[in-house]
């Protein structure tokens, strides 16, 4: 034996070895996994019930367009094999002509060239065009139920990517022969990683956990908590100016998420952009929940998170009006949280901002999916049992709205091909979630998402009920082009509804992080603005407003200039209880 083929033996041997301890690290993985309820790993069945009675129906009632169909897809079939035939017929070692549209999740040059992975990946495009086809001409299912069913017919149907299997990818077959099998290994080592740091469940790690530390690469803006209670603590910015605007900004980012997505590096914070632009800055950062918050409610939220900031805010400066903007759920309840003032005659608050708000659910796009009984069923006997309502189980219903991106491809990289995770801290920080409490998770789930309460007036601050047309201070939205957790539609449709005689809407471009998190350095993602009236239907608005190229984040500035009163001396934090970013950003739920 040669010494090359004895030291492949050498890593062949090895790498048993490995995998040997990792199978028995995943079976005690496995051994130990939560008690889940059912309805959170997929729909009722009366999804698949609906979709097959739809397609029955179909056949009774429209016979012809179902045999079209089918004899498409077999034409289209047929066609695919025999022109595969032909080819590898004439001697050549070559795929036929493809004419199917580019997909990067088949970018390897062997999805081109190769005559077996070029048809199999031609075939799978076949039967996913067939069978969202079929889906898609439904014609007796209502509007809901047929989201729901494309829905997820579309997350089968990416499931089944050729690319998702081992044995038909060829970037993880290439790497297993180039390392000896070491990159099976090690993507076997990634895999039982995740499954040991979740409970026995699986969550792909997105991120280099150890690449990042809040407070010392991100999150580094100055600053002090001011104030702490058991919902946040309140921090206040260190001014970079000599003269601030005299009415200070409080934001209250979602409690879904951490804060420090406004303040992931000072090239891209906005929470650095807007202390630069002369405003005296407050921050709540949210508590992260443990089951001893089972029972805080959304009131608790308003009282102890909202109107308690508010008031320290107003403390600390001496002003009797201040500016607040929220973020996402946080924007939804600080709407809550202005009507319940105005109602109650309390003018503190001097204008708003909301970003990426949904206040009206009539539609909630396409997070509605996983907003019908059965799911949200689920939730509420979960939180009944654990007190909240797991960081795992939001961020794994999230990563299936954009799965391809989320789950499938960072799977592939870290579990088939042995990859080591990016240092990519937009991606470290989705993995940093937080838990809900139970109480207020199925609140918000029930009374705003499912029963619309805002919207209708009906839902409940402090006993009394609070409505959108309540909302009738100065207020600027900002919603994303191709949001898929808050889409612009609906954020539109909330705010033409509040009481507001002083309306303004942005449109930015991109999704729900990167088009709020749009420095204008970058000169990345434009925007649109109308000066028609925030009214009639989204689509008509877009259409009469103008694109600007760049960020919004100046406009918005502009803006908020405008009511924020005269410069005065610059605001220093005092009675610091901790430098930003604080504790509770860090802090590891029950320690």
């Amino acid at each position: 034996m040669t010494d090359d083929a004895e030291a492949r033996l050498a890593r062949l041997n090895a790498n048993l070895a490995r995998v040997e301890e990792l199978s028995k690290r995943l079976t005690a993985a496995l051994a130990h996994r939560r008690p889940v309820d059912p309805a959170l790993h997929g729909p009722a069945p009366d999804v698949y019930m609906k979709a097959a009675a739809a397609y029955l129906a179909e056949m009774m009632s429209n016979p012809a367009k179902v045999v079209e169909h089918q004899i498409n897809y077999w034409g289209k079939t047929l066609k695919h094999y025999v022109e595969a035939q032909q080819t590898l017929a004439k001697g050549e070692f070559k795929a036929p002509p493809d004419p199917n549209p580019k997909d990067r999740r088949f970018s390897n040059p062997l999805w081109e060239t190769h005559p077996f992975f070029n048809y199999l990946k031609q075939q799978y495009q076949l039967n996913a065009e067939a069978i969202s086809t079929a889906v898609g001409d439904m014609d007796s299912l209502d509007p809901a139920d047929r989201k729901r069913v494309e829905y997820f017919t579309r997350q089968i149907v990416d499931m089944f990517s050729p690319t998702n299997f081992l044995g038909t990818n060829p970037d993880a077959l290439e790497k297993a022969v180039e390392t000896d099998g070491a990159s099976l290994v090690q993507g076997l080592e990634n895999l039982v990683r995740d499954i040991e740091a979740n409970q026995g469940d699986l969550l792909v790690t997105l991120a280099d956990r150890e690449a990042f530390k809040v407070g010392e690469n991100l999150a580094t803006t100055p600053g002090a908590v001011v104030y702490r209670n058991r919902m946040m603590e309140l921090i206040q910015y260190e001014p970079t100016t000599e003269k601030v605007h005299k009415t200070p900004l409080v934001i209250f980012p979602p409690w879904i998420n951490k804060f420090y997505i406004m303040d992931l590096k000072p090239a891209n914070s906005l929470i650095k952009w807007i202390v630069d632009q002369g405003f005296t800055l407050f921050v709540v950062s949210w508590v992260n929940p443990d089951a001893s918050y089972a029972g805080t409610a959304m009131d608790d939220y308003i009282r102890d998170g909202y109107l308690r900031a508010m008031a320290e805010v107003r403390r600390i400066t001496g002003e009797k009006q201040i500016n607040a903007t929220g973020y996402c759920i946080a924007g939804t309840t600080l709407g809550l949280t202005l009507a319940h003032l105005q109602k109650a005659g309390d003018h503190s608050v001097k204008s708003a901002t909301f970003f990426t708000t949904l206040t009206d659910f009539s539609d909630p796009g396409e997070v509605g999916v996983f907003l019908n009984d059965d799911f949200v069923d689920g939730i509420e006997r979960q939180t009944e049992r654990d007190g909240i309502l797991s960081r795992f189980f939001m961020s794994r219903t999230f990563s299936f709205l954009r799965s391809n991106d989320l789950i499938y491809t960072p799977a592939i990289k870290s579990y088939m091909l042995g990859e080591a995770p990016p240092a990519f801290d937009l991606l470290y920080w989705n993995g940093d979630s937080t838990n809900l409490p139970a109480t207020m998770a199925v609140e918000y789930l029930r009374g705003l998402c499912q029963q619309d309460g805002f919207a209708k007036g009906e839902f409940q601050v402090f006993g009394s009920p609070v409505d959108l047309a309540d909302v009738k201070l100065p207020l600027c939205a900002v919603a994303c082009e191709t949001d898929h957790i808050a889409h612009w539609r609906g954020s539109f449709n909330g705010v033409k509804q509040m009481g507001s005689k002083d309306k303004t809407f942005i449109l930015s471009q991109s999704g729900h992080i990167a088009g709020i998190i749009n420095p204008p350095s970058k000169d990345k993602y434009g925007h649109y603005t109308s000066d028609a009236p925030v009214a009639g239907a989204p689509e008509d608005w877009l259409k009469s407003a103008t694109f600007h190229k760049g960020s919004w984040w100046p406009r918005w500035g502009e803006w908020l200039k405008a009511r924020s009163g005269p410069l005065v001396k610059a605001r220093i934090p005092v009675d610091s209880l901790a430098a930003a970013p604080g504790t509770y950003v860090t802090a590891t739920p029950g320690a």
